[in-house]
């Protein structure tokens, strides 16, 4: 590999990582959102209350949190990277399609993981958000190799090279 790819590649990283970040801050604000104000609220304790099959999903709040806040930064993340990191004008609902495909075995992974382990270490402080973190941090490296070598793989900079035939 060439200093001019290797750069490239470097560059390319930088900037997911970026992107993944700004998606992080979706995802622990939204999670966050959910953890300290929602599901703390007399609504949801009247729903939990009513109707037992609500109380079953959220018997253990982080499942359902953790999972509407990942689907918030996967479509940001997926946005940004698509136009910004990869410049790809790869169909995108066959790139949607094979994100999604990732997430199939990310995300139960991820959920069933995460929920084992805010429960069984559910006296250390802060756990969720400790789970939390380290869960994002797997994503993002996992999800950069994907996207790189199945999603947009022969599809890089075909958008900047559309846009110059245009010219």
């Amino acid at each position: 590999m060439d200093n001019q790819n290797k750069k490239k590649n470097l560059i390319q990283m930088l900037k997911f990582v970026l992107f993944s970040c700004s998606a992080g801050i979706i995802q622990i604000g939204s999670f966050t959102l959910m953890s300290e104000v929602i599901v703390k609220t007399k609504f949801i304790a009247a729903l939990m209350t009513e109707h037992p099959g609500f109380a079953k999903i959220m018997e253990n709040e982080y499942g359902p949190m953790y999972l509407i806040a990942l689907i918030l930064s996967v479509i940001w993340n997926f946005t940004i990277n698509r136009k910004f990191t990869f410049k790809s004008a790869a169909n995108i609902p066959v790139a949607m399609l094979k994100v999604f495909g990732y997430y199939l075995v990310f995300t139960p992974l991820s959920t069933i993981i995460g929920n084992y382990c805010t429960a069984k270490f559910a006296s250390v402080g802060g756990i969720d958000y400790i789970v939390l973190i380290i869960t994002m941090l797997c994503n993002m490296i996992t999800e950069f190799l994907f996207c790189k070598f199945v999603v947009y793989r022969n599809q890089e900079d075909t958008a900047v090279k559309k846009e110059q035939k245009a010219q």
